[in-house]
């Protein structure tokens, strides 16, 4: 018996998984039964994976989806990727070892150096790492209390909207939480401004707010030790920042001290259309937040951050986890792969053409409120064609829609109303057609 089957036998299951219908139907029972209330995916996408490549998932039952979820994210060459596949099994066969804390190996130096090779230019030259637990919220947490404790300070600025992690910092970060000590700032957009005007004036309004109440001595603004935004509120309903905004707030938050804290875990790695969602408004933050696409499908977050901030006393900030060679590794060819590449111009410009179509979806389809996003990340905003108001049962019914067509999408948004696409970027122009037009036949499908 190879060790494959003998591991299968001793967790009592066929080495191939279970296959066909009534085997994906029992395993969706069993989870049902076994698993926390928490579980959300498995909720609004009730399928069984047991082969995947590329765009490509093959569920137990043996039907086929294109998968524009990947991950929340993360996969940023798709599944199983040659070039990742390849690389895990160079560290498995090396005989390297799998965990090793937080000690210097030559995987992780290999990671550093690609990692660094990427990095915005003003910030790759004088810049330290710090390797979190294996999850962005963790990340998140590291780069609070990283500025925390290098201002002294312990006022958090971030804005409506957000969405930052579940742990507690990142959670009180985020755009729902009540009864924090967080300044919560309006982050511009166009469909639903919260000036009511949208466009540039909106995001001017946006930026002139920020800047009042932080010098306002009545504003009851804590001093703040760091403001946390995201170039592309994901989400939040796929809202980019606009790039003059963004530039703003580095100026706003350059001239008083306050560092600059680029939560860039769904944004980095090509996802926009540049390799780094800041880029596009050419900032260079204080800190940025890295997770998801950098561990090339594995579990992997980081901070990276200027050397002054690097005011830490060992162990202030640790995790068993936080040496995970297998995503190091994987990180590293994801990183090479996009740069090599190309592909986030690919992103660009697949993107933007991808955009247009859904824009052309959205002037035959009332029901279809706004279509906006950058790069390969992508929102479709569902609503009452008679009120204008976001109507999540009908995203619902769209998304189901979606699944039953072999399209797998979610939804995000303040109402969950907001359809939302992040395909890998390896996608092809073929596979963005079929993704269209599975999306396109969805929607009117539900509305009607």
């Amino acid at each position: 018996m190879s060790l494959t089957e003998q591991a299968a036998a001793a967790a009592q299951i066929p080495p191939q998984g279970g296959r066909g219908p009534g085997a994906a139907e029992g395993i969706l029972r069993r989870q049902a039964l076994r698993e926390s209330a928490a579980r959300t995916y498995a909720r609004s996408l009730p399928i069984v994976p047991v082969r995947a490549r590329g765009l490509t998932i093959e569920g137990a039952d043996g039907r086929r989806y294109l998968d524009c979820l990947s991950g929340a994210g993360t996969l940023a060459l798709g599944h199983n990727h040659p070039v990742v596949l390849e690389a895990i099994r160079g560290v498995l066969d090396s005989g390297a070892p799998l965990h090793v804390l937080d000690l210097a190996t030559p995987v992780k130096d290999a990671f550093t150096t690609e990692l660094f090779a990427n990095l915005p230019a003003g910030l790759a030259s004088d810049a330290r790492v710090q390797f979190c637990g294996p999850a962005g919220t963790d990340a998140v947490e590291a780069a609070l209390k990283l500025v925390r404790a290098a201002t002294g300070r312990s006022g958090l600025l971030a804005f409506a909207g957000a969405y930052h992690g579940m742990t507690a910092g990142a959670l009180s970060a985020s755009g729902g939480a009540t009864d924090v000590r967080v300044t919560r700032l309006p982050y511009p957009q166009d469909y639903r401004c919260p000036f009511g005007i949208g466009g540039t004036e909106g995001a001017r309004l946006s930026a002139a707010w920020t800047e009042s109440l932080l010098d306002d001595p009545k504003g009851g603004v804590p001093a703040p030790a760091g403001m946390l935004v995201e170039p592309v509120q994901g989400e939040g309903g796929v809202h980019p920042a606009p790039d003059e905004w963004l530039r703003r707030m580095r100026e706003i938050t350059r001239t008083r001290g306050i560092p600059l804290i680029a939560d860039e875990v769904q944004t980095g790695v090509g996802r926009t259309g540049a390799f780094w969602g800041v880029d596009h408004a050419g900032v260079v933050p204080d800190v940025m937040v890295l997770s998801k696409a950098i561990g090339g499908s594995l579990p992997l977050a980081v901070i990276v951050y200027r050397s002054e901030l690097d005011v830490w006393e060992p162990g202030a900030h640790a995790g068993t986890f936080r040496g995970n060679q297998l995503a190091m590794a994987a990180g590293t060819a994801t990183l090479a792969y996009v740069r090599r590449n190309g592909l986030a111009e690919r992103a660009a410009e697949l993107g933007g053409r991808m955009l247009a179509a859904l824009r052309g979806l959205a002037a035959d389809q009332p029901c279809v409120g706004d279509v906006r996003g950058r790069g390969l990340m992508l929102g479709v905003e569902i609503v009452d064609p008679d009120t204008g108001a976001a109507a999540p049962a009908l995203a619902a019914a769209i998304r189901q829609g979606c699944l039953d067509r072999g399209l797998i999408v979610e939804l995000g948004g303040r109402h969950g109303a907001v359809v939302r696409l992040l395909p890998p970027l390896t996608l092809t122009d073929e596979q963005a057609t079929a993704v269209l037009d599975r999306l396109a036949d969805a929607v009117p499908a539900a509305a009607h």
